[in-house]
């Protein structure tokens, strides 16, 4: 991203990918999906999807189940691990249904055979939705055990040429410490990948990070909660979160 980009009426990038958690979906519940919070995430990629951009979403199986986690119990790790691409498959059907009843077409590719919900990956196949205007949903990570959907994010934003991996989430930023056990922490506005895995930061597996320094492909991470900030991130307000980079 261009160290010049400020917030203008035009969008600042041409395709994007963002990362939505599952968790972004539960509202306020403890777990499941709050179709209510579904449609409001969908008005606001509306408001990307009218300025012209082209939309590639990566969302997260979390609120459903997660193969890390208490939940999974002494379950066999594939096991589970597929267990939670389900789980994205469940997400991403919902998302389109929110976002087709906004008249946005809207198409879901995942990366385990299911006919009857979605369309298999075919990095040419999801290129050519994004060039016909339509928002490109990938579903169930990489299809791989052993791979978060941080990971999945990096590399379809990588297969598609995307400019920017947008990963939303429910903190305006990274900081230097956790904000919540310390109010004094500094957020970041610009911070290098390098930095992010030094300090071991957790904004996304280092897997992805690695992946996306390696490929020079920025991160904007900002707090989806907040009303129009998708919309903010896109026309290249750096404000509203932090960017990462190649040298922050």
């Amino acid at each position: 991203m261009p160290a010049h980009v400020v917030q203008s009426c035009k969008p600042a990038f041409r395709r994007i990918l963002l990362k939505l958690s599952g968790e972004a979906l539960m509202g306020g519940q403890n777990y499941g999906i709050d179709t209510s919070v579904a449609e409001s995430v969908a008005r606001e990629i509306k408001a990307v999807y009218d300025l012209g951009v082209e939309i590639a979403i990566v969302v997260g199986g979390g609120n459903i189940f997660r193969g890390v986690s208490k939940s999974a119990g002494n379950m066999d790790r594939s096991s589970a691990d597929y267990i939670g691409m389900l789980a994205t498959v469940m997400n991403a059907v919902v998302l389109q249904d929110a976002l087709e009843r906004l008249d946005i077409p809207t198409r879901v590719l995942s990366a385990i055979d299911i006919p009857q919900l979605a369309e298999p990956f075919i990095r040419r196949r999801a290129i050519r939705h994004l060039e016909k205007k339509r928002v490109v949903i990938f579903a169930a990570g990489t299809g791989n055990p052993y791979f978060t959907t941080d990971s999945a994010a990096a590399l379809r934003a990588l297969e598609i040429k995307a400019e920017v991996i947008f990963k939303a989430t429910k903190v305006d930023g990274i900081y230097s410490e956790d904000p919540v056990l310390n109010p004094n922490a500094k957020r970041f506005e610009r911070i290098s990948f390098q930095e992010v895995l030094e300090k071991q930061l957790k904004i996304m597996d280092s897997s992805a990070i690695s992946l996306c320094m390696d490929n020079n492909l920025p991160i904007m991470v900002f707090n989806m909660t907040q009303s129009g900030n998708i919309l903010r991130a896109v026309k290249g307000d750096l404000s509203i979160g932090t960017l990462v980079e190649k040298s922050g």
